[in-house]
């Protein structure tokens, strides 16, 4: 049948009929690369929606000129801000220079913020804004107002200030429930000062236990110096954290980072708003993890609950009856997982409330009623004694460091330590800071500060150094490494 169509034809019809074959192989071959592509996250909406409720904060501090030094900025880094002309984080004064006069206003940091109501109320890192004399507030539409500190808790890094300004963009608050491990996440924030700056990543983790009330977000994001106190964001343009920590060697970012979920951090903003302080229960017990073999070598099964290991004589928990080698199984009605489950439960109890606590004891479950006191707040702050010794001086190591009063030892409950007065080089890149207490440093248990430059002056200047450092109730080895 085919030799009755004339050439001519039998020519157009192989042409057709070969062009409709590779029209279909093309279609088969762009369909995966089409899908591939529908597939990848869209960050630039978000970025546009999210971002104008994002704020960069600067804050200030009347600081004698000894101390005004900031962390240093590696080559690399001081050669990027020169070629693209951007200021200098704790840019010193150039040579020949006189510093700032005592008492004049001097930048002490940069971090970032947004906005919850459009009235003005900010959210951030308490870290962002402590010590700060004054606290600027850099909207994306490039005015700067001056905020007043609301309230800051240092436990949660949380802390809230108020700008008086009216019809602001605000950030829309996501449910930390929902979340799911490898979901895409995006930050905004300032690194470096650099306003407005978007990254993104995935969620790593949930449920962190890096601190006794944070059970913290795990992300891949870059965050570096300035994100902290920027806002989390899931792909529904949500606010699903506040971008908190890192976990670095070297200062900057090393693939992994900390948001504190907006949940606990919308909680303790609402009592900052309300009372300008947080209010936690406390039962007055010290505990530990439950391990598999004391679990199974007592009858409890799995390794579950909370282990007692000592009674606050008066407090709470003996009033109530708990011993020493009690296993705390549930507290209010709620499971204790682990011991840090513990913690997070009391201290969201209000105080004076009663509470039921189920203890597993010799074998058998035993519910006893505790009367919930209130966490002492934070007092870990300048003493007018503090405030009239002379200037401290300041070690090779970059810090300089004073004696414990005994009041200060009393109200942290420490034998010994010394408290940083200046962090500044290696030591502030390290994470020091002004008001730590450092316990020990290269395994010497530290005395006083006279004892601690004699150690700091035997020390091989060449080589990292692991120092045990008090923030707060926490403690935590942070290795100050030589410049290179």
């Amino acid at each position: 049948m085919f030799s009755l169509v004339p050439q001519a034809a039998r020519r157009s019809l192989v042409a057709v009929l070969f062009g409709l074959v590779l029209a279909a192989a093309g279609a088969i071959v762009s369909q995966p690369a089409q899908a591939q592509a529908q597939a990848l996250p869209e960050f630039a909406d978000l970025a546009e929606r999210v971002g104008p409720a994002v704020v960069n904060i600067r804050t200030t501090e009347r600081r004698s000129a000894r101390s005004s030094g900031g962390p240093e900025i590696d080559e690399d880094m001081l050669e990027f801000f020169k070629r693209f002309g951007l200021p200098i984080p704790n840019q010193p004064s150039p040579r020949g220079q006189r510093p700032a006069p005592d008492g004049e206003p001097q930048q002490r940091g940069v971090g970032s913020g947004f906005i919850l109501s459009a009235d003005g109320y900010v959210m951030t890192n308490a870290h962002v804004v402590e010590g700060a004399d004054e606290v600027f507030v850099t909207l994306t539409d490039k005015r700067e107002l001056k905020a007043r500190i609301i309230g800051a808790d240092r436990r949660s890094d949380v802390a809230l200030v108020k700008i008086d300004a009216a019809g602001l963009p605000t950030v829309r608050i996501g449910d930390v429930g929902r979340l799911r491990v490898g979901e895409w996440v995006i930050a905004i924030g300032s690194p470096f000062g650099l306003e407005n700056t978007v990254t993104a990543g995935i969620v790593s983790a949930k449920s962190r236990d890096t601190g006794e009330f944070l059970p913290l977000i795990q992300t891949d994001v870059a965050i570096n110096p300035g994100n902290s106190g920027g806002p989390l964001i899931n792909m529904r343009g949500e606010v699903v954290g506040i971008n908190s920590q890192i976990y670095s060697r070297s200062g900057g970012y090393m693939g992994i980072s900390f948001a504190i979920p907006i949940d606990e951090a919308s909680r303790v903003a609402e009592q900052l708003k309300t009372t300008g302080r947080v209010s936690r229960g406390r039962i007055g017990v010290s505990i530990d993890q439950v391990t598999k073999d004391v679990a199974e070598s007592i009858g409890l099964g799995k390794p579950t609950g909370a282990l007692v290991r000592s009674v606050e004589a008066g407090g709470p928990a003996e009033k109530a009856g708990i011993e020493a080698g009690d296993i705390i199984t549930r507290f209010d009605g709620r499971v204790v997982e682990k011991s840090g489950d513990l913690p997070r439960i009391v201290g969201g109890v209000k105080p004076g409330s009663k509470s039921t606590v189920q203890v597993f004891r010799r074998g058998a479950y035993k519910d006893l009623g505790v009367m919930v006191a209130e966490i002492e707040p934070d007092k870990v702050k300048r003493t007018a004694e503090a405030e009239t010794k002379p200037p401290a001086t300041v070690s090779t190591m970059g810090i300089a460091v004073s004696d414990l009063n005994e009041a200060q030892k009393r109200e942290l409950k420490l034998k010994n330590g010394v408290r940083v007065e200046v962090a500044d080089g290696a030591a502030a890149r390290a994470g020091l800071r002004e008001g730590d207490v450092i316990l020990s440093l290269d395994n010497t248990e530290i005395t006083s500060a006279k004892q601690f430059e004699t150690v700091v002056s035997k020390l091989d200047k060449s080589r990292a150094v692991t120092a045990l450092v008090r923030r707060g109730d926490t403690v935590n080895f942070l290795i100050i490494r030589p410049v290179r």
